[in-house]
């Protein structure tokens, strides 16, 4: 592993744990040239995934890319970062485990999008925004109206969903 100070390539691993529910190896190393100190995590990847971009541009799959992303969507807000990070590895999973070494960028955002609806509306929305690439407020407005409409919902007591069953006041 490379030092991110010197870049020497000789560094030493100096503890090693599991980390993120022991999907990953997180580990503590120096460098013996300039001792600095810097953390690396190791994971599993069941087999290399690229993207292929809606342009036909065929890239390698980034997770920190990806993490990037919901990052954005989930500034200022209240989410537990251990769901984050669960979301974020059932995404990359289910990329792994579908066979296909190609995923387009719509299969990677509509994961994405599902997670988040999941997660936390305002986030969902902000994604949303950008991914489907908004260019107005009836976007906007026919995006909520289907939030809206999934969220009132709720399943009643013989399984059937009922649209009033979530609004205020309703019996």
């Amino acid at each position: 592993m490379r030092c991110p100070y010197c870049g020497s390539l000789d560094t030493q691993v100096k503890d090693s744990r599991p980390a993120e529910d022991s999907a990953a190896i997180r580990r503590r190393r120096v460098c013996p040239d300039c001792g600095g100190r810097f953390t690396t995590f190791e994971r599993v990847q069941l087999r290399e995934l690229f993207v292929v971009k809606r342009s036909g541009k065929r890239v390698p799959f980034d997770r920190d890319k990806l993490q990037r992303s919901i990052d954005v969507a989930l500034r200022k807000r209240e989410v537990d970062p251990v769901r984050v990070e669960r979301m974020i590895n059932g995404i990359v999973r289910q990329l792994e485990s579908s066979g296909e070494t190609d995923v387009t960028s719509d299969a990677v955002g509509a994961l994405v999008m599902e997670g988040l609806k999941a997660l936390d509306d305002v986030a969902y929305v902000r994604f949303a925004s950008v991914y489907k690439n908004f260019r107005e407020p009836k976007d906007f407005e026919e995006l909520l109206v289907g939030l809206g409409q999934a969220a009132r919902a709720v399943p009643s007591a013989d399984g059937e969903a009922s649209a009033d069953a979530a609004e205020p006041g309703a019996p």
